[in-house]
């Protein structure tokens, strides 16, 4: 029996579950994430609030008895909100603008039990690129985007990516998409697994 239903198909959050001996279900969310990042981003909401009430909305749009996960993830690049990349150029664009900088990845993630939010956690993990060049930048994105279109600043840590990367500073599993050592704890503290 499941011990939490996953409000999403990313297969690296099947997985991190999956490794951590997690019984889960998965199931798609519909959620317009444009539309409510753009709704909470008119509001003046910051990207910590904007990553936090996308994983709440998920979690909420899944109807089932039991804990409910919403998970989401947004880059936070000097104030400004990053997101998925929408094209390959899009994908060049965002590395060339984070390369030689820092910027914080916000990993949010929310339980629901009853149409209720019991349980969440932002994690924030600050990212240091190091200065890649153009060329570099466009033989990444080619062989990698199938990879990267999902993820907010178009880089994949657990591959190639990591050359992108002088320093990481923060929760691995967050620059994944879960802060999963939190995610255990409640779990665990909850009775949901042994420890």
């Amino acid at each position: 029996m499941p011990v939490l239903i996953l409000a999403s198909t990313s297969r690296t959050r099947q997985n991190l579950l999956r490794n951590a001996a997690i019984p889960f279900e998965s199931r798609p969310p519909r959620v317009d994430e444009v539309a409510v990042k753009d709704a909470l981003l008119a509001d003046g909401q910051p990207p910590r609030n904007i990553a936090d009430a996308l994983a709440e909305m998920k979690a909420l749009r899944i109807r089932a008895p039991g804990f409910i996960l919403g998970c989401d993830q947004v880059l936070d690049h000097d104030g400004a909100l990053m997101s998925k990349p929408a094209s390959p150029q899009e994908a060049k664009a965002q590395l060339t603008m984070l390369s030689g900088k820092t910027h914080n990845l916000l990993s949010a993630a929310v339980i629901v039990e009853d149409g209720e939010p019991i349980w969440r956690h932002v994690a924030t993990v600050r990212m240091t690129m190091r200065k890649v060049t153009p060329g570099y930048v466009t033989g990444y994105v080619e062989r990698n985007w199938d990879t990267i279109r999902n993820s907010a600043g178009s880089y994949a840590l657990e591959g190639e990516g990591a050359r992108l990367f002088h320093r990481v500073d923060g929760d691995y599993f967050a620059v994944l998409g879960l802060p999963l050592l939190p995610l255990l704890d409640f779990l665990i503290t909850r009775g949901k697994l042994d420890a």
